[in-house]
């Protein structure tokens, strides 16, 4: 277990659930920063990947935000929010400061409320392939494993966040599988541990991930 990822010259640091903090080309980006340390630094960039609280916490992001901080989420999500709010459906690219985002689905196609009511419905969240001094880095949001995915493996995403707390998303066979369409350089699994009902087996995703891609496995910061 890693405290941190070092990787062409950026950090990328896993704060909790879906929370991590990157650090490259004299940038801080957040995305989805529901977990937070005590005494974060600043973001000039902030991501939110879809509305619901442990993702888009309005409260974090104020936290963090200052005059030049830019926020990218999804319409949904941007009612609750202020400043400069920039928003993406899945389909969409933005550039932000020499920092490119492009949004992509992210949806549950097995995981329900109710009977016909997914967790994530398709269109309401996104994921973000996250491009940075060099560095591709792909963060799914809230999904299952979806054919989608399978066109990620053009971007050459060089590190994969990737849930495997099942319940809302993905389980960690289901999201080794996701590795396999999306053949990352790295995978970082996420989304496990804070919620009670998303408690997740490295065990298993590590073994199912094989040699499909370098499992790395981030203490939890915050």
């Amino acid at each position: 277990m890693m405290e941190e990822l070092e990787i062409d010259g950026c950090t990328i640091e896993w704060l909790g659930h879906a929370s991590f903090r990157v650090r490259c080309a004299g940038k801080v980006v957040y995305i989805d920063p529901y977990v937070l340390d005590v005494d974060p630094p600043g973001a000039d960039l902030v991501i939110a990947t879809h509305d619901h609280f442990d993702h888009c916490h309005a409260e974090n992001i104020g936290r963090i935000s200052a005059p030049g901080t830019t926020v990218v989420t999804t319409p949904k999500a941007a009612s609750d929010l202020s400043g400069d709010v920039r928003t993406l459906r899945p389909g969409d690219r933005i550039e932000v400061d020499g920092v490119s985002i492009a949004a992509v689905h992210a949806y549950n196609v097995n995981k329900f409320r109710a009977p016909g009511q997914p967790f994530h419905p398709k269109g309401d969240g996104m994921g973000v392939v996250v491009e940075i001094g060099g560095l591709r880095i792909y963060h799914s949001g809230d999904t299952d494993c979806i054919d989608e995915m399978e066109s990620l493996a053009a971007e050459k995403i060089d590190v994969a966040l990737l849930p495997i707390g099942g319940t809302y998303t993905m389980d960690a066979a289901e999201a080794a599988v996701a590795v396999r369409r999306i053949r990352p350089r790295m995978v970082v699994p996420m989304h496990y541990g804070t919620l009670k009902e998303t408690r997740g087996d490295l065990d298993l995703f590590t073994q199912q991930v094989g040699d499909a891609s370098d499992v790395v496995v981030l203490s939890q910061k915050a």
